[in-house]
Formats: structure tokens, C-alpha cells, sequence
């Protein structure tokens, strides 16, 4: 499984034409504890770059953003039921949603683990 990062602090692990999605240890870091997360309906379409979710902390709220063209195709029941996962597990158990993407060759644009890291500092 390939594993790509956005400038808004997504993860995705790809599998095939379909990608999990979730936010990296740095910017759960940078909301501090999780609260609340909204996450979007299975069967939505959506852009790269809209607003695919929300997720809330006792420091400020954030939106993710969905990183690639494509259909939601399942949420993280567990992390609706337990916020905390996005800080506990942000890059396994609290990831937000799948997507079938519709233009996988996006994904290959996104960052490497080297390159996120890099862009960092």
C-alpha cells in the first residue's frame, strides 16, 4: 500500500482505485484534543479540494479536505463514536473516510512521507 500526504495535513494509504483518508500526527498536534468530528455522507461526490469533513478540538476547528476527485465509499463509524482516535491513532484506527477515486492518477501529484516531512521544516 502506497501512502501519499497532502499540504493540509491528509494522509491517504491507496489500494487499488480506492484511498483511506485521515489527518497526520502533525496537525492532530496542532489542534490538540479531539472533541468532535463530522464526517461526510457515504455516496457524496466531491472535488479535490472541498470540504469533506470537520474536525473539532478544545483549541479550534479545521476542516478536511478531500484530496483527490471521487465518491465517498465509507466513514469511520469508530472515530464518530470516539474523537479521540483522531489523536491516539491518527494515522491507522482515526482515519476519517474512504474515497473511490475517480482520477487516481491524483494521487501520485501528493506528497511522499519524505517530501511532508520535508515541507515541514
Amino acid at each position: 500500500m502506497t501512502r501519499k500526504f497532502t499540504a493540509e495535513h491528509e494522509w491517504l494509504d491507496l489500494d487499488g482505485d480506492v484511498a483511506t483518508v485521515g489527518i497526520t500526527h502533525h496537525a492532530q498536534d496542532a489542534l490538540g484534543d479531539v472533541v468532535f468530528v463530522e464526517l461526510p455522507e457515504v455516496g457524496r461526490v466531491l472535488n479535490a479540494g472541498e470540504t469533506a469533513g470537520v474536525v473539532e478540538s478544545v483549541k479550534a476547528a479545521a476542516d478536511v479536505y478531500m484530496p483527490v476527485n471521487g465518491e465517498i465509499v465509507a466513514v469511520n463509524e469508530a472515530l464518530a463514536a470516539d474523537p479521540s482516535l483522531a489523536n491516539s491513532e491518527p494515522e491507522a484506527a482515526g482515519w476519517f473516510f474512504k474515497v473511490r477515486m475517480s482520477q487516481p492518477e491524483q494521487a501520485q501529484a501528493l506528497m511522499s512521507a519524505e517530501q511532508y516531512q520535508a515541507s515541514l521544516g
